[in-house]
């Protein structure tokens, strides 16, 4: 299965929540497994460009309805989502339990500490914007393709 186009306009707040309860059908709780199930439907369904949007947007309103908008994390969202997106484009599976198990390092939590130090996502700029790695390049900025790299 390929990308779906990405759509034009998108609505972020109706598109988030059905993507939110597509993931939520099946899970018990919302985890780290569940965020990345969940942008892996939003980089499928928009591509990564809008994906950030959706879910970034998602992630923030729901943060700030839960009475904690500075839970939102303006770098951490992007990055979860170009990671996501970097290896979901031009894979072939259409199943989220499928895609996990080729690329568990997405599972784990800590993966950004890989490219970034644990003072520049604690830095007032990275949550507020983009900020770009500054340990190691992300695994398409390096020319390298190390898609099936257990680092990544």
């Amino acid at each position: 299965m390929t990308l779906r186009e990405p759509r034009s306009q998108v609505a972020d707040a109706p598109a988030f929540e059905a993507l939110m309860a597509e993931v939520m059908a099946t899970a018990g709780r919302f985890g780290h497994r569940e965020h990345v199930h969940l942008t892996w439907l939003a980089v499928r369904e928009y591509g990564v460009p809008a994906a950030v949007g959706v879910v970034s947007d998602g992630i923030r309103r729901t943060a700030r309805n839960a009475g904690a908008p500075q839970k939102y994390h303006a770098t951490i969202s992007r990055a979860w989502v170009e990671l996501v997106g970097h290896h979901a484009t031009g894979s072939g599976e259409g199943d989220f339990t499928a895609f996990a198990d080729r690329h568990p390092a997405l599972l784990d939590k800590r993966l950004l500490t890989r490219f970034y130090r644990p003072a520049t996502l604690a830095g007032a700029q990275a949550k507020s914007g983009w900020v770009e790695p500054d340990l190691a390049p992300f695994p398409w900025q390096d020319g390298a393709d190390r898609r099936d790299s257990p680092e990544e």
